[in-house]
């Protein structure tokens, strides 16, 4: 999943980031480029406490719709990717059955993409229920 993030900077200050989706979720660095890092981690380790506590994973929201928002107002946007497949929750073998055509588009997506078929489905779902809550 894709989330935006919003940066700023004080004079005097690091860089701070806010990730609108994952309310309370707050990072920041000496750089853009450690305080885009330390977000990608924070939002990481907030989504596993959520997932861990059985909460619903908010979907993510394009930048436009929250640029105007006076509390991100003079922000740097940018965006961060947090596979959620790759969090440290137990995985568990299924064996499912779908179309081949589906099973092979899947799987064209998931290497145009470098993510996994397991991936791709894992997140596909968390996207989906996080949707329809």
């Amino acid at each position: 999943m894709k989330y935006s993030i919003v940066i700023h900077k004080d004079p005097d200050s690091d860089y701070s980031i806010t990730i609108p989706d994952l309310p309370g979720c707050y990072s920041a660095g000496e750089t853009i480029e450690e305080a885009i890092n330390m977000a990608q981690e924070a939002a990481e380790c907030h989504i596993e406490g959520m997932l861990i506590d059985s909460e619903p994973i908010p979907t993510t929201t394009d930048i436009e719709k929250h640029k105007d928002d006076p509390n991100y107002k003079n922000g740097t946007w940018a965006l961060i990717e947090v596979d959620i497949s790759k969090l440290s929750l137990k995985s568990k073998r299924i064996n499912i059955t779908m179309p081949e055509r589906l099973l092979r588009t899947v799987d064209q997506y998931a290497k145009k993409y470098g993510s996994s078929r397991s991936g791709l489905l894992s997140q596909a779902i968390t996207e989906y229920m996080a949707a329809h809550q």
